[in-house]
């Protein structure tokens, strides 16, 4: 439990304008953010917390219709675990951009992660990176794009699945794993500050938090984690060293006010995440 008090603030659609960094949808260095849609909130816990979600950046051909089918076949060390680089490997199939376009005159955009956690091409997100959104753009790890729609939400969980019009050639869901334990390592895999399928890796430091964030509301039964996550992180998987995804993220704690990364990331575990869009969960 973190001792320092703070604000909690939802990490929004954007970091924040000051920071000169740009983002860019393919594998370029961003140049110019902006962070906005502050507020103040209760953490849950005995002190005020900074809490953000993980959308994005605001920014301003298609698979097959019958893609072969792939398994995850990791090849695990005598102690069933993987490294870092091999939870990576077996991941980043599974990993899509997602990029949304608002509704108006001069309409907004913004991005974030997906996974793809079934055979039928469902993908798991955060709530937040789609809500809202006039047209939704799915980029799968071979570089292929379609369009998606939400199939299902659950706003008290900040989870979406979405349904894509077409998928890639070769489609790998994600191996979807039970609730991790505290000092647990993971691997956080995600489009932070559109750089993307950046990998970052850290330990589950407590389970079943609790944080209100702005413009979500208060979010229970959280997993939170140490590993780097950033805007446009929101959404992408968390993963043990099993190569399988535990999670899906969508907040980090802000008590600076920087809108980047502290040291306190949250996520719903993969078994909330996947009854609340669709899959069914893991036995």
């Amino acid at each position: 439990m973190l001792s320092r008090a703070g604000k909690l603030d939802r990490l929004p659609d954007a970091p924040p304008a000051a920071a000169p960094v740009q983002a860019e949808p393919v594998p370029a260095p961003p140049s110019r953010w902006r962070l906005d849609r502050r507020a103040l909130v209760a953490a849950g816990v005995a002190v005020a917390l900074a809490v953000t979600a993980v959308v994005a950046f605001r920014w301003g051909a298609a698979g097959s219709d019958s893609p072969a089918v792939v398994t995850p076949t990791p090849s695990p060390s005598d102690d069933g675990t993987l490294t870092v680089a091999e939870v990576y490997q077996v991941l980043l199939p599974s990993v899509v951009s997602i990029r949304t376009t608002g509704a108006g005159r001069s309409p907004s955009s913004a991005s974030g992660t997906g996974v793809l956690a079934n055979a039928d091409g469902t993908i798991l997100t955060a709530l937040h990176v789609v809500k809202g959104a006039a047209a939704i753009e799915v980029t799968y790890a071979d570089g292929s794009t379609t369009p998606a729609t939400v199939a299902a939400a659950d706003p008290a969980k900040d989870i979406a699945a979405l349904a894509p019009k077409d998928l890639p050639a070769v489609l790998v869901p994600a191996v979807l794993g039970g609730t991790p334990g505290i000092g647990e390592q993971v691997v956080a895999i995600g489009d932070q500050l559109g750089l993307t399928g950046s990998a970052t890796t850290g330990v589950v430091s407590g389970l079943e938090r609790s944080v209100t964030v702005a413009d979500v509301g208060k979010l229970g039964g959280l997993i939170q984690f140490d590993a780097a996550v950033n805007p446009g992180s929101s959404g992408g998987p968390l993963v043990n060293m099993r190569g399988e995804t535990v999670g899906i993220v969508v907040a980090l704690a802000n008590p600076t006010d920087a809108g980047t990364f502290i040291g306190v990331g949250f996520a719903v575990p993969i078994v909330t995440a996947a009854a609340a869009g669709g899959p069914p969960p893991p036995l």
